[in-house]
């Protein structure tokens, strides 16, 4: 259940709603959290080398359509500093290696918190992250896919769908989880292709759905607008 409270005249003051909502919860046994709209979220970006998922998400946040912050970009490349620097963002390249991954994920461990991070988006950055690391953000890590999922998981989606044939392909975007590309679902879209299109082709048009299933994701989840249970979401308009 989502229900939505304007406070405007409420009885009871803001910072004392939670604990008198606990008095009825632990009555009933229930599972709850209280988000207020007023609170603006601080998002950390992690980026790779494709820069169409972080530059919209980026635009869209400076226009007003995602009502956040972005006060920080963390990349295991140094590509997309200058992308950083026009947003006015700092933007700190932090190199992974298999044999550094834990020592690295501590450094950014400590940026998210020193930057108050409640957020994180990877914006196409194809690394695999912990699962230390995640379970301090359950359900607060938002991954894009480029495939529509459950099909084609792992590497090269596009390469295996143009090898399959399909007429649709398209992206997910969902919440990191330990289990790769298996996390709840939260947005998907599909674009058609025939057998006209060669591979780059099919990389072309999905880069236009991945943009826009992250930024619907993120909007929905900026807006509180999404119900985790089990390992499927519920998504309201």
């Amino acid at each position: 259940m989502r229900v939505e409270f304007d406070l405007a005249d409420f009885a009871i003051e803001k910072e004392y709603l939670k604990e008198k909502f606990d008095e009825i919860t632990k009555k009933f046994s229930m599972q709850y959290s209280i988000k207020f709209s007023s609170e603006i979220q601080n998002i950390a970006i992690f980026a790779g080398k494709e820069e169409h998922c972080l530059f919209d998400i980026l635009l869209k946040q400076k226009a007003g359509e995602l009502k956040c912050n972005i006060p920080l970009i963390i990349s295991n490349h140094p590509d997309m500093e200058n992308i950083a620097k026009f947003f006015n963002c700092k933007y700190y390249v932090i190199e992974k290696t298999p044999e550094n991954k834990i020592s690295q994920e501590m450094k950014e461990a400590e940026l998210l918190e020193k930057f108050k991070i409640d957020t994180i988006i990877l914006a196409k950055y194809m690394q695999i992250l912990s699962p230390n690391f995640i379970e301090n953000y359950p359900d607060r890590i938002i991954n894009v896919h480029h495939s529509f999922l459950p099909a084609f998981k792992g590497a090269k989606p596009y390469l295996q769908a143009y090898t399959r044939g399909v007429k649709l392909i398209g992206a997910t975007a969902h919440y990191v989880t330990e289990e790769l590309d298996n996390g709840p679902i939260i947005e998907q879209e599909v674009v058609r292709v025939s057998h006209r299109d060669i591979l780059s082709d099919f990389i072309e048009k999905g880069k236009i759905v991945e943009k826009l299933v992250l930024a619907r994701a993120l909007k929905a989840h900026l807006e509180n607008k999404i119900l985790v249970y089990g390992n499927k979401t519920v998504v309201f308009d």
